[in-house]
């Protein structure tokens, strides 16, 4: 099949044009900025400190469990149990908080829950062979079904209302940046590193890429993928506590469609469904696009359904564009 005139211009030269097909965190960037300027055109209040930083704040939730999912997709698995966690992690967060006054406690009791989700999601899908797809989504319904049991549909409130847990999820760095959007920012960098930089992020790729090779490559393929929903699971609870933080309650109904905004982004974001492809970095463009996105219809007085159908035609573009751009030779 012939090449087209302009793929074969990128193929060929090494400037602007290759860098925009072979980095796709490039081109995100660039779809990112213009979004932000058809919406500053389009709105006096879209461009403000105010708003910018509230849809930072606001993203930075699907930003930090979009971290952990893309590395479970990269290898080579799926995880989209991430909506029911953030809200099932409120619920000892909450509970034992107002039973200790002590949010360290709170904090630890969340993080165990999530690290137990993360073990069985991994021990099913990783040791047992148990299709990942199936695993995450049980568990989603499992743990959605025990929300709503254990509140009876109720929230639990914060009583104890310390300032340092309302702080987590509504305090401002210097008054002006959100504090979940300072710890997704810190955690995104970390995780980044590690997967750029650390043999983890190495043996992720491997796995997804090519799980046999990387076996014989002496890779423990298993441990990888059981760490991935690890990871995965406990980013997802730091998402939950934020969560609860902004609420001031484990709310029963949080998280509803979480999974599927975190997983569309990801994958917006460049991150192969089939293992082995991506970054953190693109992941987290995904989110920021979205995220304006949304904010920007928004302000523009669009229905929510027609955000929704914008939304899912600029995802299958997305992903169409991404798998086009993979089989060119």
């Amino acid at each position: 099949m012939p090449r087209s005139p302009s793929l074969s211009a990128a193929g060929s030269s090494p400037g602007i044009a290759r860098l925009f097909f072979r980095r796709s965190e490039v081109g995100l960037l660039v779809a990112l900025l213009a979004v932000i300027l058809f919406f500053a055109l389009a709105s006096d209040t879209f461009l403000t400190v105010r708003n910018m930083t509230n849809v930072l704040g606001q993203a930075s939730l699907a930003m930090i469990a979009g971290i952990g999912v893309a590395i479970v997709f990269i290898s080579g698995e799926v995880d989209v149990s991430v909506g029911s966690l953030v809200a099932a992690v409120a619920i000892p967060l909450i509970t034992v908080m107002n039973a200790t006054e002590s949010l360290a406690l709170g904090i630890a009791a969340a993080l165990a829950l999530g690290l137990a989700i993360g073990i069985v999601n991994g021990f099913l899908a990783a040791y047992l062979g148990i299709n990942s797809l199936i695993v995450t989504l049980g568990t989603l319904f499992i743990l959605r079904g025990g929300v709503y049991l254990y509140t009876g549909q109720k929230a639990i409130p914060d009583d104890v209302a310390l300032e340092s847990f309302f702080q987590l999820g509504n305090g401002r760095l210097l008054g002006v940046v959100p504090w979940p959007a300072v710890i997704a920012l810190v955690l995104l960098l970390v995780f980044a590193y590690v997967m750029r930089h650390r043999s983890f992020g190495r043996k992720v790729y491997a796995v997804g890429g090519n799980p046999e090779v990387a076996r014989l490559a002496g890779y423990d393929v298993k441990r990888v993928k059981f760490t991935g929903f690890i990871i995965s699971s406990l980013l997802a609870t730091v998402s939950g506590i934020l969560l609860a933080s902004r609420l001031g309650s484990a709310v029963h109904v949080a998280g509803i469609g979480f999974e599927f905004q975190v997983v569309a982004a990801v994958v917006l974001g460049g991150v192969s469904l089939s293992g082995g492809v991506g970054s953190l970095f693109g992941a987290a463009l995904g989110v920021l696009i979205l995220s304006f996105l949304s904010n920007g219809l928004g302000m523009l007085d669009l229905a929510t359904e027609w955000q929704l159908v914008i939304t899912g035609f600029i995802i299958i573009a997305a992903v169409g564009f991404d798998e086009w751009k993979r089989r060119q030779p």
